[in-house]
């Protein structure tokens, strides 16, 4: 919500933990404060490594608006969303296919309440772990296609989690990127815009662009994706936070209360 994130995790470091994390901004400094349930304590290194990749923190803003000009004076200081996850941004990726976010989530809460492990947490709502690449590559692409997701996309989802699991794909930040995007579009029904987007996501890439994109397009003012991809290198290395600025021109001003 407006005041804080809330999820549950699970970390497979050499014992593998999973409990929930609770992170708002601090009320008396520029920072994060993270609260972590006690069952994750003996993972806290790799929790707050996740955490400050989930939100950007070692980002230079001053670099970026260097390199993206006018484009990031409206919203200086905009961050590029990592993952907790990437199995999990995978698979969120593929579900948002020609979709709107409201309904790409609730598909995502159906395959998650479907597949996932239960946990008990006190907050309400976050009652499951997302599943992990094993639990779905052991079920079949039409258990998937169970859950109202589309026949095309379980398949997907199946084909990718089964690479996950046998070690031919990893979605992890040190994963060498030109290899994982060419790993990903070998996945049937994954393609250079939802490859380039996990890659955003999971691999925190700061020079993805996800290609092409309506909305971008919109934002640039331009018809042709070639000539968008072309335009686009005047961001580099910094196009995914370019392709976050797009987006956000596009949204509509808030009201004042």
């Amino acid at each position: 919500d407006a005041k804080r994130y809330r999820r549950t995790v699970r970390l497979e470091g050499a014992k593998p933990v999973h409990g929930w994390i609770e992170v708002a901004p601090s009320p008396r400094k520029s920072a994060l404060r993270v609260t972590a349930s006690s069952s994750l304590a003996g993972a806290l290194p790799l929790l707050l490594a996740r955490v400050k990749l989930l939100f950007d923190l070692a980002c230079r803003p001053d670099e970026i608006a260097a390199a993206l000009g006018p484009l990031a004076k409206a919203h200086p200081g905009l961050r590029l969303p990592g993952a907790m996850d990437g199995f999990e941004i995978a698979v969120r990726a593929i579900l948002g296919q020609q979709v709107t976010v409201k309904a790409a989530t609730t598909i995502a809460g159906r395959f998650a309440a479907a597949f996932g492990e239960a946990v008990e947490t006190p907050h309400a709502g976050l009652e499951r772990l997302f599943p992990t690449p094993q639990a779905i590559a052991g079920n079949t692409p039409s258990d998937i296609a169970a859950q109202g997701i589309i026949a095309t996309r379980a398949r997907a989802i199946h084909a990718l989690a089964s690479a996950m699991a046998e070690g031919r794909l990893q979605l992890e930040p040190d994963a060498n990127v030109d290899e994982t995007i060419e790993a990903l579009q070998a996945v049937p029904g994954i393609g250079p815009w939802t490859a380039h987007y996990i890659a955003m996501r999971a691999l925190a890439w700061p020079d993805a662009f996800p290609h092409p994109d309506v909305a971008v397009l919109k934002a640039m003012d331009e018809t042709n994706g070639r000539r968008a991809l072309a335009a686009a290198e005047a961001w580099r290395p910094f196009r995914a936070y370019a392709v976050l600025h797009l987006w956000k021109s596009l949204e509509k001003p808030r009201k004042s209360p």
